[in-house]
């Protein structure tokens, strides 16, 4: 049915005749009227839609999620469709669905952010190698042969063949190669190191122990290097094992609470 300003026939059955709807549509106000007839033009147009959204019920994403999007691209088509350039709604309203379908595709269907060149890069080397894999017999198409092809240098090739594994992830638990079984993704990621912590500490107090007087110094090496008791230590210095524990609460207190007061003052 005829959806231009004039009487032409359109190919497809769920192009309705709504050349008139969109004239009255233009020359209304904004207000209930308007709006009443824009979702009327909307409902009659879903099915052209959602046939669009069929075309790409093979690539991953679900098809009721994939009508919504149409549904979409159509009420922008809608709104921005202008009848008095005098073309048909279907040759705006085709395109515009189409593209707003790729548009998620390139901005939700990606694990990994990818830039919309690489993603070109990656459509146009797929494409070539399928199209070589109809000629080019027990084997792979080689990077020169796909550059060839596509008609990109063999560097892009490898970009887009690079781009073509941040499509999607693999699970953690997938298995590793040549674990049998045993050992999978997950078993490989590294885990916070404490000793990160420990390094840490001992650069923050360097400096404040070279602070200590030679005596003091002497104490803590003594007790937490060469893992001395305060008896121990008492009887090397000829001190009482009292003022050995006094000398060492002091100590550690005094440079705990200059690093403390480094943190502080950073």
């Amino acid at each position: 049915m005829p959806s231009r300003t004039g009487a032409k026939t359109h190919p497809h059955h769920d192009a309705p005749d709504t050349a008139a709807a969109f004239r009255r549509l233009s020359s209304l106000p904004d207000g209930p009227e308007r709006d009443a007839l824009r979702d009327e033009i909307v409902r009659a147009w879903l099915p052209m839609a959602h046939r669009l959204a069929g075309r790409f019920r093979s690539r991953g994403e679900s098809y009721d999620d994939l009508r919504q999007v149409a549904a979409l691209g159509l009420v922008k088509a809608v709104d921005r469709y202008d009848p008095g350039l005098g073309n048909a709604f279907e040759s705006y309203a085709v395109p515009t669905v189409t593209g707003e379908i790729k548009r998620h595709f390139r901005d939700h269907m990606w694990t990994l952010h990818v830039p919309r060149r690489v993603q070109e890069l990656r459509n146009r080397v797929r494409r070539a190698t399928q199209e070589l894999s109809q000629t080019v017999q027990g084997r792979s198409p080689t990077v020169a042969e796909i550059a060839e092809c596509a008609g990109l240098s063999e560097d892009e090739v490898r970009t887009g063949q690079a781009a073509a594994e941040s499509f999607s992830a693999l699970s953690l638990d997938a298995e590793m190669p040549g674990s049998d079984g045993s050992w999978s993704l997950g078993d490989a990621l590294g885990a916070p190191d404490p000793a990160l912590d420990t390094v840490v500490d001992r650069e923050a107090v360097k400096s404040r122990l070279a602070e200590l007087p030679q005596r003091e110094r002497a104490i803590l090496y003594m007790r937490f290097f060469d893992d001395m008791t305060q008896n121990s230590i008492a009887q090397e210095l000829g001190l009482s094992q009292m003022h050995v524990s006094r000398l060492i609460s002091r100590s550690c207190g005094r440079v705990r609470d200059q690093v403390m007061g480094d943190t502080d003052d950073a």
